[in-house]
């Protein structure tokens, strides 16, 4: 499928990978070949998107990039450093869209008969099952736009906004990328998947920009007049030892600092939710659940809410995002100095990718734990972060961030 959904300029491929989930209602997702686009950037673009499903009433996939906060939040800006070049809000309507559901495909797309999604399916089938990289691929070294002392310098810097009583939490991040890198996608994915297998990895095409990406996590999901999401805050290493892993699964349960770092992400997304949802219907399913992953072990919480159905179609996305997992709180001014110490535009990292179903439904990721590719100008980039609290220790932060950054550097050998 990776393979085939490659052949075009636009194409999205979501894999859960077999984890085990209540909520999952596909084991892979693939739309491919646009029909129409959306294109657009902060300003109207949530509504723009309301009125293209309504024109359509289809599938869509695509994305929402970070910075659509500006729209979000009147008076933010975005005037970092920016090597990708995606608008803040992408969206296409695929021919064909092709899901593997409990063991069976199913493919469709506009006025497909039978014989077109055989046809579609014959086709699949021929293409290779791996991956293969063209011979040549060139890859510069890899570089930060925050070293460690600057990196430690600016953890310190916003510890001294929290004392001064601005914010509680700072989700703070640093880029590493490469210039002059001439790599295969499809091959970076594979391998990324391979080594770092995650419940929301997607493969993202449009034109000449990529996501390769290994999420754990879920941003938001929309099943009738059912939403949840599902913020990841605390992070714990992994063990070869079943026993010390154990232990540090147990520690990261009752970790004091982690606890409360997923818990006031909680209420915040309760807070957001709260805007849209039908009185009284916010709800904690999961309170600071463990959960187990290739490279780490990880705090996930899930809220649930019920909307009314009259809701506009992004109102209760638009109300969320971005999601409170990547921002920390208070939103507004952590929004701010994230600008103010950052260096790098996040665009679609800490944003989200995924798809709307013709009935109105939806399901996005958190583009994290992700490489964003740009083929024209050869710009390779991954981000990774850690939430910075009064409590955080500055070089611990920075361990958490290679952590996290651990198998991205790993598919690319460094």
């Amino acid at each position: 499928m990776l393979n085939w959904g490659n052949q075009f300029n636009i194409c999205c491929l979501l894999d859960n990978n077999n984890y085990a989930s209540g909520y999952h209602h596909f084991e892979v997702l693939l739309g491919a070949d646009a029909l129409q686009t959306l294109e657009l950037n902060a300003g109207n673009a949530f509504e723009s998107l309301d009125q293209f499903h309504s024109t359509h009433r289809d599938w869509l996939f695509g994305h929402l990039a970070y910075d659509l906060k500006n729209e979000t939040v009147p008076g933010l800006q975005s005037d970092n450093y920016d090597g990708i070049g995606l608008d803040d809000l992408c969206f296409f309507r695929p021919r064909v869209v092709i899901q593997l559901q409990r063991g069976k495909v199913h493919i469709g797309g506009i006025s497909f008969s039978e014989e077109d999604a055989l046809a579609v399916l014959r086709d699949v089938q021929r293409m290779p099952v791996n991956v293969t990289p063209p011979a040549a691929l060139i890859k510069g070294p890899l570089q930060a736009r925050l070293d460690h002392d600057r990196y430690i310098s600016a953890v310190k810097a916003l510890q001294a906004h929290i004392l001064r009583g601005d914010c509680y939490e700072v989700n703070f991040c640093r880029e590493n990328y490469m210039e002059d890198a001439s790599v295969y996608p499809p091959a970076l994915f594979a391998q990324l998947n391979a080594l770092s297998p995650a419940p929301f990895a997607a493969f993202y095409k449009w034109g000449h920009r990529y996501l390769i990406s290994s999420s754990p996590e879920r941003f938001m999901q929309k099943t009738g007049n059912t939403v949840i999401s599902q913020p990841i805050k605390g992070t714990s290493r992994k063990d070869a030892d079943p026993a010390t892993d154990q232990r540090l699964r147990q520690e990261l349960q009752r970790n004091p600092k982690e606890r409360a770092e997923n818990i006031m992400v909680v209420d915040l997304v309760r807070n957001d939710l709260s805007h849209t949802a039908v009185r009284g219907s916010v709800q904690v399913t999961e309170l600071c659940g463990i959960y187990t992953f290739a490279q780490v072990h990880q705090m996930i919480s899930t809220i649930s809410a019920e909307l009314p159905p009259e809701l506009p179609l992004t109102a209760v996305i638009r109300h969320a995002f971005p999601m409170g997992s990547m921002t920390g709180a208070p939103k507004i001014r952590v929004m701010q100095l994230i600008e103010q110490y950052e260096q790098t535009r996040r665009g679609l990292y800490s944003g989200a990718v995924g798809y709307f179903t013709p009935e109105g439904n939806f399901d996005f990721n958190v583009v994290i734990r992700s490489m964003l590719y740009n083929a024209a100008n050869k710009y390779l980039s991954f981000q990774t972060g850690s939430a910075v609290t009064f409590y955080s220790d500055p070089v611990k932060e920075w361990e958490e961030c290679l952590l996290k950054a651990d198998a991205m550097k790993k598919v690319l050998n460094r």
